[in-house]
């Protein structure tokens, strides 16, 4: 077996939050004053990095941390709106009962991050690295590898951005970005250290070491 930790992000690679963040991120831009976002934008803001879509939102690095909280008691508030992609609970059971050790790493709260999971699920993790700030990934990473005493070469970080990436390649571990997330698969496949997933049996494959077809 190739891993021995997954760390998965949430929003967008485990959860089916993107249409939810989409219903509500134009209320935030009233709040906090930047432009809305216009269907005809989406395609594109999908094909953009954290800072690229800052810049073009005209967004001060001290507003990050209000716009997320804001985002995520809004969350709660609306909580079962948000429900797991399809077939994630089977990877996230098969890969526990093969010996994986499972770490969510989310810049959302671990409230709401176990009330989208379920009991079952949420048993199954054993490191929640939750409230990371838009560019923190990387120190709970390195959390999650100590926690479960594994080393980086038997880590595979899984996230749907490009933030996600960056926090993977600076501690070091393999990354796989899934085609159902937030940025474009186009986006994630450009880069060649990315092992791209179109199927939740895909990263199963990959983690488990089983030959693709």
């Amino acid at each position: 077996m190739p891993y021995k930790l997954v760390i998965f992000d949430f929003d967008g690679t485990l959860a089916n939050s993107f249409p939810y963040f989409l219903r509500t991120v134009n209320t935030l831009a009233l709040t906090y004053k930047f432009p809305v976002i216009q269907p005809e934008d989406v395609d594109h803001l999908r094909g953009m990095d954290a800072r690229q879509m800052m810049k073009r939102a005209k967004l001060p690095a001290w507003k990050m941390p209000l716009i997320a909280r804001s985002f995520i008691r809004l969350m709660a508030r609306d909580i079962d709106q948000i429900q797991l992609f399809e077939g994630i609970p089977v990877v996230l059971h098969q890969l526990a009962e093969q010996g994986v050790r499972l770490a969510i790493v989310s810049s959302n709260s671990e409230a709401n991050i176990r009330r989208v999971l379920g009991p079952a699920c949420a048993s199954l993790i054993s490191y929640y690295g939750c409230g990371a700030s838009l560019f923190g990934k990387r120190r709970k990473f390195t959390k999650a590898m100590k926690r479960n005493g594994v080393l980086a070469h038997e880590t595979l970080c899984i996230g749907d951005e490009l933030r996600d990436l960056e926090a993977a390649r600076q501690v070091a571990t393999a990354f796989g970005g899934v085609a159902w997330g937030y940025t474009r698969a186009d986006v994630l496949a450009s880069h060649p250290d990315v092992t791209l997933f179109h199927t939740s049996t895909d990263l199963l494959q990959k983690v488990l070491g089983v030959p693709q077809p």
